[in-house]
This record gives structure tokens, sequence and C-alpha cells, in this order.
């Protein structure tokens, strides 16, 4: 019997692939496969909990409209009908290539509208929004397909790995609603123009609420927690917060002379690095010094007291704050340091021919002028930070990563589609063409 020749053996590895990839796809089928039939199973069954409930004796009257209480009653359940208050209107098409995060892609645009059937008058919905930077944007993954969800996932970032699915940011969960930390840039009457979205076209949206650091971040509670400390325990034995204290971790030293000017802190007086003048290493010695205190104004006032000095001090430090968000909040590793790192942008020259073509939005155009133009961006240059940041963060799903190597990816921005291709570390940009359909405004 003759050996394989090379051929041979090249093609019997693609054929083993293909099936490979097959029962691969197979499975995938058969969960969606089950997750409809259990799917229909719960429909099936809350219809016939509604039939039963129905007066079938009386068929000839009208059932009247459900009382306020039934309402109220189904919330207490859980049962609640949401109705979309406006779709947006993103410079993102299609979920190829679109951010799986708003602050990947900075210079990304949307509009959202609010309906007039949810308002009658929409725009005052939306008066003092305006005093806002930032909005919390709650809508629907609409374009999740079917409705297939499992207990663990594998984001892109993890590479394959899987963790729990309410870990992640992952749209394929039970109820598919998302949450998005958009910039307000302005109203325009019942329209609110956003960038720093990860929103596809006719994304429907549920509510939308103001971003309010002093009860959304947790690095401005420090100062809260800090005063009730103060409240909970006696005055003399935690240390006062500053005026105007900042939340980075440092303290100001302008700040503190001006306490040391105007107060003694309960009688404790402040070493000389505070009033007085001297050098830059000086200071620090009289600081590091002074924190190293183990008394720290104990001892003029606590030094009858029936704890010991140890005790003291050990209270002490459970009461002292801290200035450090990473001792308030802590979150996955894999999310500041991923196994997969960004990726460099290139363009080629025909591409940057390409995209210079594209007139920004708003400005008008040489007459009889068939250049194309964006909707959202403001000009190319815009547009090519926009690329640049969407594929930074190399937006494959992990399959193409590892089984479509080869193949070129494709994506929409604003009015713009996108070819290139990916390589070692990098990303190259091929070809930035107009769109052959037109995106509906409405």
């Amino acid at each position: 019997m003759s050996p394989i020749c090379d051929c041979c053996s090249e093609h019997v590895n693609i054929l083993k692939q293909q099936v490979s990839v097959m029962r691969k796809e197979i499975k995938n089928l058969r969960q969606m496969l089950d997750t409809a039939t259990r799917t229909h199973r719960k429909h099936m069954l809350s219809i016939l909990s509604a039939v039963s409930k129905v007066n079938v004796r009386e068929p000839e009257k009208a059932l009247p409209p459900p009382p306020p209480a039934s309402c109220q009653a189904a919330l207490e359940h859980g049962i609640i009908q949401t109705v979309p208050i406006g779709y947006i209107s993103s410079c993102f098409s299609v979920k190829n290539g679109t951010p799986r995060q708003p602050t990947v892609c900075g210079p990304s645009r949307a509009e959202l509208r609010l309906k007039q059937s949810v308002f009658n008058n929409p725009d005052h919905a939306l008066l003092g929004l305006e005093q806002y930077s930032h909005v919390w944007i709650i809508f629907i993954f609409h374009k999740n397909g079917h409705m297939h969800y499992k207990a663990k996932v594998k984001p892109p970032r993890l590479n394959g790995q899987r963790v729990g699915v309410y870990s992640t940011r992952s749209p394929h969960r039970p109820n598919a609603l998302g949450l998005t930390l958009a910039k307000l840039d302005k109203i325009d009457g019942d329209t609110l123009h956003l960038s720093n979205i990860d929103m596809i076209e006719g994304t429907p949206v549920l509510d939308i609420k103001p971003y309010i650091p002093d009860y959304d971040s947790p690095c401005t509670r420090i100062s809260m927690d800090c005063k009730s400390c103060q409240s909970s325990a006696d005055q003399s034995d935690c240390i006062p917060l500053l005026p105007n204290q900042p939340t980075d971790g440092l303290l100001n030293i302008k700040d503190v002379k001006s306490v040391a000017e105007t107060s003694n802190l309960n009688g404790c007086k402040f070493p000389n690095f505070l009033t007085g003048p001297g050098d830059t290493l000086a200071m620090l010695e009289e600081v590091k010094a002074y924190l190293n205190q183990s008394d720290l104004c104990q001892g003029s006032h606590k030094s009858d007291h029936k704890h010991g000095a140890s005790d003291l001090q050990g209270a002490e430090q459970d009461q002292r704050p801290c200035y450090r968000e990473e001792a308030y909040s802590t979150i996955a590793g894999w999310i500041r340091e991923p196994p997969v790192s960004s990726l460099e942008v290139r363009f080629t020259a025909h591409a940057e021919r390409e995209l210079a073509e594209f007139l920004p939005t708003g400005q008008p155009g040489p007459p009889k002028s068939d250049r194309p133009r964006f909707k959202f961006l403001h000009s190319s240059q815009e547009a090519a930070a926009a690329i640049r940041g969407v594929l930074s963060a190399d937006p494959r799903s992990v399959y193409r990563r590892t089984r479509c190597k080869d193949k070129l990816f494709f994506f929409t921005l604003d009015s713009a589609d996108i070819t290139c291709w990916f390589g070692q570390g990098f990303v190259e940009v091929l070809q930035v063409r107009p769109i052959q359909r037109p995106i509906d405004s409405t």
C-alpha cells in the first residue's frame, strides 16, 4: 500500500476540520432547538393560565378593563409590560464591528428621539436633562436572534475562557437588557444627541437616567462614609476631612495649610511642614514622621482612657478614612489586563484616499458633487479615529479569531463600508467605500 502523499494529507486535515466545525454547528442547533422548545412551553403555560381566569360563561359580555389593583399585583409578581420610549439612530447599522463598550470608540454618535405616543409633549420629559453631561441608556438587545443563553459565556477579551454570564456584559442573557453610559452632547426638542455609544441602528430604548457621580461612582462615596464614621464615633477619634478634598487619593497641601491656620484640630498642633517654609525633601520627611505617630492627637485627649495605647491605635486604623479607589471597589483582573492585547491599526494609501473623499455631516459640498457624505461624523479625521477605536479592540468573535484567521473582516461605520484584514498584532484597513443602500433617518 503506497504512503499518503502530502497533498492528500492536507485534504484529509481540511476535511477533518470541516467535520469538527459541522459537529459544533449541529450541537449549537440542538441547543437552540431545546431553548425554543422550553420557551414555547412557557408561553403555552402562560396562555393556559390566562385563559383559565377568563369567565367563559358569559361570552356575550365584553371583559371590563382590569382595575388598578391588578396592575399593582402584576408589578408585585414581577410581571412588567415594557414599552420603548424611543429608538436609536446610530452610526453603526449592523452588529458586526459595533463596539462592545461605549469607551472603545469615542467619536461614535447616535440620536435618540422620544416617541410621541409615550408623552404628548416629549420635550417636556427632557426638561432639565441638559444640566447633565452623561446619561444612562437602558435598552434591549433586539438583534440577539434566537433567545439562546447559557450560564457560562466566552467573553472575547478572555479569548475563549468561560465565566458566568452575570460576571460579564454579554448581550446573551435571560433578559436581553443593555446598559450604556453615553455622553450627552445636546438636546434638540425631543431628540437627544449622544456620543460614546455602543448601540446599533434601531435599538429600542426603555429608559433614560442622568449619571450622577455622587450616587453612581464609588470614589465619591468615600467622604460620605468618613462622615458617617465621625457621627457614629467620638469626633476626636477620627481624622476630619479637609475641605474640597480631591478624590484622586492625593492630599492638597494648600487645603491642609488653610485648615492648619484656621483650626487646631481639637487641640492638636500641626507640624512645621504645614505652616513653615522648607525644602521639599525635609517636608516629605516631616510628613512621613507625622503620619507615623502612634498617638496622632490621642495623647492629649485619651491619655486616661481605659483602653491601652495599642487598642487606640488599632481602633484609629479602622476609622481612618481611605483615599484610594482600589480599597473601596474591586473588579475582575481580566477587565484591565485581558489575555487579548490591543492591536495596531494601519491604513493603506488607497483606504486613506477613499476616506478623504467623504464629506462631513452638515457641510455643503461642491455643486453637482457625487462625493459620499457622513451622517454623524464631523470629519474624515474623526472617522479615522473611530475606525482605530473599533479595530484596536479586536471586534472579532473568538470563533472568527480561531477559525477564520485568513478571512477578510467587514463592518459598517456611519455611511461607510470598511474592509480590513488581521495580522499578527495588527489590523490593516484595505478599503473604505460608501454603503450601497441609504440609511433610514427615521
